[in-house]
């Protein structure tokens, strides 16, 4: 499974693998080496910070863990919790950039949690960890399974996505932050997430300026179960995944996922080549039962 730079960032697709030593330092492959990280993760497991120098990688290996892992970036930060599977609080941080959606830190997902039974997540360790520039994955081992988070530094792109591997099909629920809501793309017929405030450019204000905030919720051999204004459920087969796009990629025309779970071929990726329709205007919320 790949996640994408957004398009303004030559868009090819990073491929992020997990494993290696218990604790590895080291430098960047030339096979490696890629375009100058517009980020920087730094990932806090137990107490302690890793966040390697530009270039290097840190790798963890099974690893015992108590308590939240923190994922902190220069765009992007957010939580883990072990005892649930679950990301919360996916924040876009507003810092300075020509991609950034956000003036100040926005919490984009309040939390996006599997439903699994207890027996199913049971003890939790850390299976691996892999931490370089702007890059960070992260693999949970449970009891019935493992749940796989891959993550980009970016103001905007396909900069996150969740596996689970549990032998079926597991329930992952999307819940937005509070500024933001699902609504139907008037240009597109589909589903977006957004705060519905105009963009602003560099020349209107040198401090204030922002992209127009857009997102959707990226599935790959994933059936959505429910959708509101606030809240969607999602059906994930083993092996397969419930990313988030966000920006220009978010409205883009495209055909959606192929079934691939495994080894995807180029032809199941996107690199932000297809047209792009008009900005949403005035986007209206899908309804929020009162129970919600």
């Amino acid at each position: 499974m790949n996640i994408r730079k957004p398009r303004s960032l030559a868009l090819a697709a990073v491929a992020l693998i997990a494993g290696g030593a218990a604790l590895t330092v080291g430098p960047a492959t030339a096979a490696q080496a890629k375009a100058q990280p517009t980020g920087d993760f730094a990932v806090t497991v137990n107490g302690t910070t890793y966040n390697p120098a530009q270039g290097k990688d840190v790798k963890l290996k099974d690893l015992a863990v108590t308590g939240k892992i923190a994922v902190r970036g220069i765009h992007v930060r957010f939580d883990l919790d072990p005892s649930t599977l679950g990301v919360y609080d996916y924040t876009l941080t507003g810092a300075p950039d020509p991609q950034r959606m956000v003036t100040e830190p926005t919490v984009i997902f309040a939390s996006k949690v599997p439903v699994l039974a207890p027996a199913q997540i049971g003890t939790v360790s850390l299976s691996s960890l892999e931490v370089k520039d702007d890059d960070a994955t992260v693999i949970l081992k449970a009891a019935g399974g493992k749940m796989k988070f891959q993550a980009k530094d970016f103001a905007q792109g396909g900069i996150f996505q969740q596996e689970p591997e549990f032998g079926a099909n597991v329930e992952i629920m999307h819940t937005l932050g509070p500024k933001l809501f699902y609504f139907t793309n008037q240009f597109t017929g589909k589903i977006n997430f957004g705060d519905g405030i105009d963009p602003v450019t560099q020349a209107q204000s040198s401090t204030g300026y922002h992209q127009m905030l857009l997102g959707k919720d990226s599935p790959q051999v994933a059936t959505k179960l429910y959708q509101d204004g606030s809240v969607t459920r999602w059906s994930v087969a083993s092996g397969g995944r419930l990313g988030g796009v966000l920006g220009e990629d978010a409205i883009e025309l495209s055909q959606g996922a192929t079934n691939c779970t495994s080894k995807c071929q180029a032809q199941n990726q996107i690199h932000g080549s297809l047209p792009v329709p008009p900005l949403p205007t005035d986007p209206t919320p899908l309804p929020v039962p009162a129970t919600n």
